[in-house]
């Protein structure tokens, strides 16, 4: 059995819409880059992070761990902590282009395979006022870079060169490779 270790309803959104099978258990783990990693190791480390500590609690299932950053300028942008961070976020993305990166784990029979995807974003400018409304719907709250392009946001989304899924939280693509690889879809 697939286990996803993370509550979010977009990955299992994702997961559904691609017809893989899977049973949730959150993994609990803190999402803080290390002083001076970068974002792609961030990402992979945390998605090995969350992936082995399910696969301690369920070894006899196969884990996929994921986390998802933005970065722009080599900052790593995840959730904001209040609307005061998700302003300053946002207010940095507008008008300029950025990557999210997600990293995937994927532990069978104890062993982890780690693997990321990144997609550039363009982001339209958008004005204060807009920020402040957008954030008062609470939407980009729990997103990485305080927006969620299959949201309210996608109207300031002009471009984008890769994986949508990868911004929408998981590359799904990437992750049924990866499970075709171990025999598994």
């Amino acid at each position: 059995m697939l286990v996803l270790a993370s509550a979010s309803p977009r990955r299992q959104e994702l997961l559904r819409n691609a017809g893989i099978a899977f049973a949730v258990q959150p993994a609990h783990i803190p999402e803080d880059p290390l002083p001076g990693e970068d974002a792609k190791a961030c990402a992979e480390r945390l998605a090995r992070e969350k992936a082995r500590a399910v696969a301690q609690k369920r070894p006899h299932d196969t884990v996929l761990g994921a986390d998802t950053v933005v970065v722009i300028e080599n900052q790593i942008l995840g959730k904001p902590t209040d609307a005061t961070d998700a302003t300053r976020m946002l207010r940095m993305l507008s008008g300029r282009e950025h990557q999210v990166i997600t990293g995937v784990c994927l532990v069978v029979k104890g062993q982890a395979s780690v693997a990321s995807e990144t997609t550039s974003v363009t982001m339209s400018e958008i004005s204060e006022k807009e920020i402040a409304d957008y954030i008062a719907t609470g939407e980009p709250m729990d997103k990485a870079g305080a927006y969620a392009i299959q949201g309210m946001a996608s109207r300031w989304i002009p471009r984008i060169e890769g994986d949508y899924s990868n911004v929408v939280g998981l590359p799904v693509a990437l992750v049924w490779r990866m499970l075709r690889d171990n025999g598994l879809a």
